[in-house]
């Protein structure tokens, strides 16, 4: 008897954690917050600095056993 009620308190605490996840503002039901003109031309500058880091990055692939040969 112990151990059924154990496991059932045990299934009973993980549950509402997983249920309270979906609560508050990153929630499932949250409203994406609408953008202003200064935040998008902002995110736009800030994925074309991202896109340029990008391509400056070699395409070399590394091999750290290259000097142990």
């Amino acid at each position: 008897m112990r151990v059924c009620v154990l496991a059932i308190a045990t299934i009973a605490l993980l549950t509402t954690a997983a249920h309270s996840e979906g609560r508050g503002k990153g929630g499932r039901n949250a409203q994406p917050a609408q953008q202003t003109e200064e935040q998008k031309k902002k995110a736009a500058a800030e994925e074309k600095a991202y896109r340029d880091a990008l391509d400056k990055i070699p395409d070399k692939k590394f091999d750290p056993w290259s000097t142990m040969r």
